[in-house]
């Protein structure tokens, strides 16, 4: 094995490594002082020291952490970090792109601008693309069970870590050796209904040929049943105190286009004949454009947590061939099947799609009809029956050596990886749902008007009646797309820890290349592409590209009080034939005036190189639900702050985005500062600011940013959004009549972000004597500037003060903290952890554009509180080898219902759904079984 030196570190070191071993393990505490630390190497290093506090600020999340705080996945930890301050997609989220995938990210940015990597190694990027365009990573298929730490690193690390690192990077630390094995078994589910989940994980090391061989094999197996919208008072029902009435949902609508899309009534019977669909709860509603059928309930009928499945195999193996030499290797295996419906709002039929608008012969109208299907016309089990399915297999596999050489110490590894999506996705087939409503409810076509609309002679008895058993399968079906990414990464890293001697110790030097390929798949059911599919579309595109990158860093301890760190990389891409190359660089500098005193600083370049995504993916359509036509609500008097009630306030726009060869690397400049205390040996305070000055951008806007442009510009006024007055002609589309035919959103290097932010963390060890020891911790996030500029020209929106800018965009929280007390005596331990969301912008600030809105029913823009939830697990170690465990999370059934006033009575999900979720009350009970340590 290769000999490590070991150093007395600094008493701010021992303080610090003190407290996070007390928070750990309390018994051991007052030996921690007398220890001497090895060198290690941790994330924002490549070169082994003694010092756990560097110029570089690190937030380690242990295995003990993930245990007595609750946490029930990787993603679970990382999107409940302090460090999470923007909303997220994932699911609790209905309809998104990747409602299948857990992702996380760092002070806002986009989940792709964080660095993951597994011990070390990046993962693989996800083949499904977030928000339909971006690149990221799914982190919901790691082994909670097998996970040594978490080390988060926040700020730009491009200079060690390469592309993708400007907001931080991420290091799940699986464990690499285990003594003897051990079994956990784990159940629980939500007080308020649904969510069961049961986990079973076993862990088995192995040893041989005198301790030369050493071999660790984890299995996890977890099972998770979803949470139902319908399971929930929040979400089972449209909004009950909106700032308008509460509406039923148009489920039998009949619209009159030339009489500003008001609401006919066609129905002779009053909806008596559908009164029993969504449970008996349909009725004839009334709003004030008119009258339909449809019932309050139907926003239930969709999941709100995912429902997952999944499998993980993880081996790691050390083999000693000699005492300077040692192979290594470890793999990753991740079987998944997540399961989700999208709800009734996504489950319809109409006109709009396949006719435009008809002329109804018999009452002398053009009409657009809409029917949204309920759990009785899909059959007995309603939604049950055509959930959503994603299946996903991955595998990444290292293999390597390590070994040293006098004073330098070399390792070298080849990862290979490949991730597979299959989305079995409910669809309702274009030609089939089309030609059944035209036979059973619009008749033989009776010819054309003059502009060319079919003349129809509707029977209205069968449209507004249930469908007859297994009529709903003779139109639907499920779409398969398959995707696809796979990397191949080489490392050869040469380190030595001691080049030469300084007045403040040795100097360490390190060096890597790298070198590898990686390659980019998507390719969805035929059928979303040539409209097959009824009202769904798909993104598609495949490409590939080369890499080498080249990295240095060193480390100057110039003092006993003053240390220097530089590092550079040069990273090179082939993409087509064109190569995209970006050189970056940091230096750091550690300054301890006193043993117990750190001040830090840290100034670097970062970058992202266009994601394989950005460059090759093709034209791809999609459907923006929900959008609103500002400029045809403006023709009917209509502010855009206030389109209540107006026929467009929610259309469905088609829309086209596509991938850009041409795009040049996303660039940063990054610098932090901060101070580091430990005035006591079980005491520690740390602070630091950041701050990124991001450029080239790649940007698409939303279909409500270019449809509020389109107003303001037609009207002639000043068009302070995102896209100007010439993009606007260009991207939108519109037919003769003026109904909106397509947008068109590019991806473009436009956009650049000035961020500050303030974070600060504290551990505090006190020893109770014969009552134990208490730990306390926290971290705490402060952003203090987020500004976007999304096209060059354009003003800077202030995304943490103006609300309508926040809700566009995603969604932030200007303040997030986390902390946690511990008691531990004897065989007990018990952990109350908190998470706190400071205060956000209510929607009916969204809706008016500002905090001094006030609505016509009275209520007001401003701002939802804080919002705090509490976890707390007990843990009693039973016997020598067995410990059992009760948590709970979200001990008082926290909900954001307090949001619901800001919504209007039609909104199904009236609250925040990117930063809260209506889950509750969680309880969960383990049991670990340890068995086989010498």
């Amino acid at each position: 094995m290769p000999q490590r030196r070991t150093l007395l570190p600094h008493p701010l070191a021992f303080a610090l490594f003190s407290s996070l071993v007390a928070a750990a393990t309390p018994a051991i505490a007052q030996d921690a002082a007398t220890t001497s630390l090895d060198r290690v190497t941790v994330t924002g290093s490549l070169i082994p020291q003694t010092d756990i506090e560097t110029h570089t600020p690190v937030l380690t999340v242990t295995a003990e952490d993930i245990q007595t705080r609750g946490f029930t996945s990787v993603a679970d930890v990382l999107q409940q970090s302090s460090l999470s301050t923007g909303g997220l997609q994932g699911g609790q989220t209905s309809a998104s792109f990747t409602q299948g995938a857990e992702a996380a990210g760092m002070f806002g940015l986009s989940p792709g601008y964080t660095k993951y990597l597994i011990n070390g190694r990046p993962m693989l990027s996800y083949p499904a693309l977030y928000n339909g365009s971006d690149s990221f990573n799914n982190i919901s298929g790691i082994p909670i069970d097998i996970v040594e730490r978490i080390e988060i690193l926040p700020g730009g690390q491009s200079s060690l870590y390469g592309s993708d690192a400007i907001a931080g990077v991420v290091n799940i630390i699986l464990k690499e050796r285990l003594e003897g094995g051990s079994l956990s078994v784990r159940g629980g589910a939500y007080s308020e209904g649904g969510g069961s989940n049961i986990r079973f994980s076993v862990a088995q090391g192995f040893n041989a040929l005198d301790d030369r061989l050493n071999v660790l094999v984890n299995a996890q197996y977890e099972k998770t049943n979803p949470i139902w919208g319908y399971q929930r008072d929040l979400t089972k029902v449209n909004n009950p105190d909106g700032y308008s009435p509460q509406y039923v949902s148009n489920d039998f609508l009949v619209l009159q286009p030339a009489n500003s899309n008001r609401y006919a009534m066609m129905d002779p019977n009053l909806c008596a004949n559908v009164a029993g669909q969504f449970g008996g709860t349909t009725v004839l509603g009334t709003r004030p454009t008119g009258q339909a059928c449809g019932s309050v309930y139907g926003t239930g009928f969709k999941t709100i947590k995912n429902g997952k499945e999944s499998s993980q195999v993880y081996s790691s193996f050390t083999f000693d061939v000699n005492d300077n030499f040692q192979l290594f290797g470890d793999a990753l295996v991740n079987l998944e099947e997540v399961k989700y419906a999208t709800g009734s709002n996504f489950t319809w039929w109409g006109t709009s799609s396949g006719w435009g608008r008809f002329y109804d012969q018999d009452s002398g109208q053009y009409l657009n009809l809409q029917r949204v299907f309920a759990p009785e016309d899909i059959g007995p089990n309603g939604y049950k029956d055509i959930l959503n399915t994603d299946r996903n297999k991955a595998y990444q596999v290292t293999l390597g050596g390590r070994g040293s050489a006098g004073d330098w110490d070399y390792s070298a590894s080849f990862s290979r990886g490949e991730y597979k999506l299959t989305e079995r996705s409910f669809v309702r087939w274009a030609d089939p749902i089309d030609s059944y409503f035209e036979g059973r409810v619009l008749g033989p076509e009776l010819g054309t008007t003059s502009a060319g609309y079919s003349i129809y002679s509707p029977n209205w008895e069968a449209f507004y009646a249930p469908l007859p058993a297994g009529d709903f399968q003779s139109f639907t079906g499920y779409a398969y797309s398959e995707s696809r990414t796979w990397q191949n990464l080489g490392r050869v890293q040469l380190t030595n820890a001691s080049l030469f001697s300084l007045p403040g110790g040795d100097a360490g030097f390190a060096v890597v290349a790298e070198a590898g390929s990686e390659g980019w798949d998507y390719t969805p059911d035929p059928g979303l592409m040539d409209g097959s599919v009824w009202g769904t579309t798909a993104v598609s595109g495949a490409g590939h590209r080369s890499n080498y990158a080249l990295t240095s860093e060193l480390r100057l301890p110039l003092l006993d009080s003053l240390t220097v760190t530089g590092s550079g990389r040069y990273d090179a891409f082939k993409i087509q034939d064109s190569t995209v190359d970006k050189a970056t660089y940091s230096i750091g500098v550690e300054f301890r005036p006193i043993d117990s005193l750190l001040f830090r600083g840290k100034y670097g370049t970062a970058f992202r190189a266009p994601t394989l995504a950005d460059a090759f993916q093709g034209r791809s359509g999609y459907y923006a639900n929900g959008s609103t036509d500002f400029y045809r609500c403006g023709q009917l008097g209509y502010d855009p702050s206030e389109t209540t009630g107006c026929p467009y306030d929610s259309v469905s726009v088609f829309g086209v985005q596509s991938g850009n060869p041409d795009l040049e690397p996303i660039t940063a400049d990054v610098w932090n500062a901060g101070v580091v205390w430990a005035p006591l040996n079980n005491l520690s305070f740390s602070v630091d600011y950041y701050n990124w000055k991001i450029e080239n951008e790649v940007n698409t806007l939303s279909s409500d940013q270019l449809l509020l442009a389109e107003y303001y510009c037609r009207g002639g006024q000043a068009n302070n959004t995102s896209a100007s007055c010439q993009n606007v002609a260009d991207w939108i589309t519109r037919d003769a009549s003026g109904v909106l035919d397509e947008i068109y959103t590019p991806k473009l290097n436009v956009a650049r972000q000035n961020l500050q932010a303030l974070t600060a963390s504290f551990k505090y060890v006190q020893d109770l004597g014969r009552f134990g020891s208490l730990q306390f911790a926290g971290n705490y996030t402060n952003m203090l500037e987020r500004e976007l500029q999304p096209q060059p020209g354009d003003e800077y929106l202030d995304l943490l003060r103006d609300p309508y800018a926040m809700w566009v965009y995603d969604s932030y929280a200007k303040v997030r903290a986390d902390g946690s007390v511990g008691w531990a005596k004897g065989n007990w331990t018990t952990t109350l952890y908190a998470n706190y969301i400071g205060r956000t912008p209510n929607y009916m600030a969204y809706l008016g554009n500002g905090y001094d809105y006030v609505h016509s029913s009275g209520y007001k823009a401003g701002k939802w509180g804080s919002y705090t939830t509490y976890n707390l697990s007990v843990n009693y170690r039973a016997l020598e080898n067995l410990t059992l465990s009760l948590m709970v999370n979200n001990v008082f059934n926290k909900m954001p219902d307090n949001q619901r006033y800001s919504f209007a009575g039609t909104s199904g999900q009236p609250y925040n759904n990117y930063l809260y979720n209506a889950y509750g009350r969680a309880i969960y009970m383990q049991a670990k079984y340890e068995f086989g340590a010498p």
